[in-house]
């Protein structure tokens, strides 16, 4: 196998198929250069960060975009085991002595990054969300190696107070997001957030993703119903609740375009999380708090491994967090277990009212 380094891929890459349009997307406290060699990539992206986008000036962060067929690096790969829960192997990457390649094996799509370079190579067209992906990771990094914990979680901010939803598998975290941005919430993550304590506060950061939602979430949501093409929606509606919900047909929920302007942002206080733990059946739905340094049971639902795309700045952020350090952070702030049947209406509704009046009250209704 050959031996490669990551200089090495960026200079030829590079040089092999010009990246030369840039978009500038400001992240929080950083701006993200992303340059790409595709017309049709760089109108979808500028479109898909609407939200984040910066004037051309000096970057943080560089990423380029190679469009071309999918390249064979000749290289020894390691596959990557699925994550617990999941069967599917997806990735494969090989660490080289200035940083990391990874593998789509489903696509071809290359992504190599070490030392403040960052490169995507193949058919990123055809597969932009792998691209906004890679995106994505860049900003997660640059917060993990400012001290913050990853969180599996979409996050939602309305009053001055935020509250970021946790699930286990399937549970629908991002459904109860958008459900609370219909009642005048602001977005604030999809799937993913890092968490930093700020004295005795605990702050929430989000991520560039636009939520990715099934038919049925957007049929029960009169904002997201104009994202199923009239020519779909009688299929849809024919089909039964259960196996709407576990359709894996996705439609992209532009925020801009769902909620209108500035309804997306990436920091927020994080005032409490929402763990969804209920189930799909007729028992009453259960909204209590918790104390998390009590129900670790609960903590799977929120914790991430840090992952194939992170690269920690020092040798003393290799190991991911534990358990008792996400229990003690989440200590800071309220912890709301929702069990029981499933209510989204139910669940919205005691979330908005405790972003608007700041208290909550444990609740109990039998689901119809």
């Amino acid at each position: 196998m050959t031996t490669i380094t990551r200089a090495e891929l960026v200079k030829k890459y590079r040089k092999d198929f010009p990246a030369t349009k840039s978009l500038f997307i400001r992240l929080d406290d950083i701006i993200i250069e992303i340059r790409i060699s595709a017309g049709k990539l760089y109108r979808y992206l500028e479109n898909y960060f609407k939200d984040f986008l910066a004037s051309k000036q000096k970057s943080d962060i560089l990423i380029t975009a190679h469009e071309c067929g999918a390249v064979d690096l000749n290289i020894n790969y390691t596959v990557k085991q699925p994550d617990p829960g999941k069967i599917k192997i997806k990735e494969e990457f090989c660490n080289l002595s200035d940083g990391k390649v990874v593998r789509k094996m489903l696509t071809g799509m290359i992504f190599a990054f070490g030392d403040g370079e960052n490169i995507a190579i193949g058919p990123c067209t055809e597969n932009s969300n792998q691209v906004i992906n890679f995106i994505n990771t860049r900003f997660i990094e640059h917060k993990l190696n400012q001290g913050c914990f990853l969180g599996h979680a979409a996050g939602v901010i309305q009053h001055g107070r935020g509250l970021a939803i946790a699930g286990f598998s399937g549970m629908g975290k991002s459904t109860l997001a958008l459900h609370l941005m219909s009642m005048g919430a602001t977005f604030v993550s999809n799937d993913r957030v890092m968490v930093k304590e700020s004295g005795e506060q605990v702050t929430f950061y989000g991520v560039a993703k636009q939520p990715r939602i099934n038919p049925g979430t957007a049929l029960n949501n009169p904002d997201l119903l104009p994202i199923i093409p009239l020519e779909e929606r009688d299929h849809f509606l024919s089909i039964s609740k259960a196996k709407l919900w576990d359709l894996e047909h996705k439609y992209d929920a532009l925020i801009h375009e769902c909620f209108g302007p500035e309804k997306f942002i990436l920091r927020a206080s994080m005032n409490a999380l929402v763990i969804l733990n209920w189930q799909r059946d007729e028992s009453e739905t259960v909204i209590k708090v918790v104390d998390p340094l009590k129900r670790k049971d609960l903590l799977p639902a929120f914790t991430k491994e840090t992952g194939l795309f992170y690269i920690p700045d020092s040798p003393a952020k290799i190991k991911d967090q534990n358990i008792e350090d996400y229990a003690k952070l989440l200590s800071k702030t309220t912890v709301i277990e929702i069990s029981g049947g499933v209510d989204f209406d139910m669940a919205a509704k005691i979330c908005h009212k405790f972003m608007t009046r700041g208290t909550f009250q444990p609740t109990t209704a039998k689901h119809a």
